[in-house]
């Protein structure tokens, strides 16, 4: 039985369409249409009806009065049959493979926007107008292929709006490369950021790439870059501006095509005058910086980043959390949020964990507890400077009335004239307290002298 197929054959320039046989009133419809052209016709198969199952048959068309019915004729057509056959059957195998590979890339192309819906701006949270800020600075910066210095408290996702960045770059299709420089001991940070030979140091059995040659052509993302010491900060400044590098080890100087972008928490600029971080890297770091507001900044956010952490954690767990009641809610906006978007999301995962039912059981105790802890401190803190003022009042209005008992008794201490006498207090009291405030006399000369450094101190 030969491969069966259909082979759209062309007699006297006239092209046969041939219909997919899948019963014999089809086979029949055919052959009729070659009758119809005067061409006699011929299944090249052991059961002309062994394509009704839907495989097609290879049908060759002849104009001759006698075609197909000398022996040598079917001797030849034989092994032409068997050569269509195998030829037509490779044409069949690369359409079915063409179409594998069209699907394939349809589903490709789903993925990489699923993926970029989650790590674009679907991925961040929010409708507040300082998010909205921030969404319309990275859709400006992001086709560019400048600098960006993302700076804001701890905990409010400063990544997301760096992979935000490279999603809307140029650079998306290449690879994302993202280092905490403050998780690195720094010793390493070095190699970290730009690799090292064989033997470079001890422990270094082989050659490592480092990240600024892996992000090449793409992005490499620094967080706290505030860590980053300040004898590694000259090489980092030659690759932002020469985009050359050596490993650590080598005399071989390389080259990277990567686009940074910077990440802290710190004040640079403070840093910066106090000698603790270069001021031509500050420079080259703040072409554009991106400040991220914090969570309390955008309490109108809250409810969303909850429903969104509660839908997460849900499925993470295999739960099903569909209430939150007013009563939890509204004390989670008050809440101020130091840790920011970090501190709410491991709060709304433990709550996820102990709820029993489809409603969520927040542990509001527990932050009220933190409020009130923290509350504490802060007006201990504050009431701290106004204490030593009052001390320090205090200090000053006592010396000046010593200094005064002095002057008027000569600098004499006891006897009924004397400034103990004068100011009411045993001599031995008006003595320590003249040495607790610094204040003694000349040996030459009843003067009273007064210590400033002391009293300083």
């Amino acid at each position: 039985m030969q491969i069966p197929i259909i082979f759209p054959g062309i007699t006297r320039g006239i092209p046969l369409k041939l219909q997919r046989i899948s019963s014999e009133a089809d086979l029949a419809v055919v052959t009729g249409n070659i009758s119809g052209l005067n061409l006699k016709a011929m299944v090249m198969d052991d059961d002309p009806y062994a394509a009704i199952s839907g495989e097609p048959v290879v049908i060759l068309a002849s104009s001759r009065e006698r075609a197909f019915t000398e022996e040598e004729d079917l001797a030849f057509l034989g092994p032409v049959a068997n050569q269509i056959a195998l030829a037509v059957q490779n044409a069949v195998a690369y359409g079915e493979i063409s179409q594998l590979k069209d699907r394939l890339v349809r589903e490709n192309v789903y993925l990489e926007s699923e993926i970029r819906n989650e790590l674009h701006f679907e991925d961040i949270v929010g409708n507040s107008q300082a998010l909205k800020r921030v969404l319309r600075e990275i859709e400006i910066v992001a086709p560019a292929d400048s600098t960006v210095l993302i700076y804001g408290e701890t905990g409010t996702g400063k990544e997301l709006i760096a992979r935000a960045v490279h999603n809307l770059s140029s650079r998306k299709s290449n690879t994302f490369v993202k280092l905490n420089c403050a998780a690195i001991p720094t010793g390493l940070l070095e190699s970290e950021l730009f690799g090292h030979e064989k033997g470079a140091f001890t422990g270094a059995i082989s050659q490592r790439v480092g990240r600024f040659k892996l992000a090449h052509r793409g992005t490499i993302f620094l967080d706290e870059i505030g860590e980053i010491p300040v004898d590694l900060q000259p090489k980092l400044l030659r690759v932002l501006q020469e985009r050359e590098f050596e490993r650590l080890g080598s005399t071989r100087t390389l080259r990277t095509d990567a686009r940074l972008i910077a990440a802290t928490n710190r004040d640079l600029k403070a840093m910066t005058d106090e000698q603790k971080f270069r001021s031509d890297l500050y420079y080259r770091l703040n072409v554009f910086p991106v400040r991220v507001p914090a969570l309390r900044e955008r309490k109108e956010d809250i409810p969303l980043l909850v429903r969104h952490f509660v839908q997460q954690f849900s499925k993470r767990n295999n739960r099903v959390i569909n209430s939150i009641p007013s009563e939890t809610m509204e004390p989670l906006v008050r809440y101020h949020w130091p840790g920011n978007i970090r501190e709410l999301q491991n709060v709304i995962e433990r709550a996820v964990i102990i709820s029993k039912g489809p409603v969520l059981n927040v542990a509001l105790a527990e932050l009220e507890r933190v409020v009130t802890t923290r509350t504490r401190q802060a007006e201990a803190k504050a009431s701290q400077p106004e204490q030593e003022n009052l001390d320090t009042l205090l200090d000053e209005t006592e010396r000046t009335q010593i200094l005064r008992a002095l002057e008027a008794s000569s600098g004499v201490i006891g006897g009924p004239s004397g400034a103990a006498a004068r100011l009411g207090i045993k001599r031995s009291t008006l003595q320590l307290r003249m040495q607790r405030l610094g204040i003694r006399l000349s040996p030459f000369s009843r003067t009273a002298l007064t210590e400033s450094k002391r009293t300083a101190g």
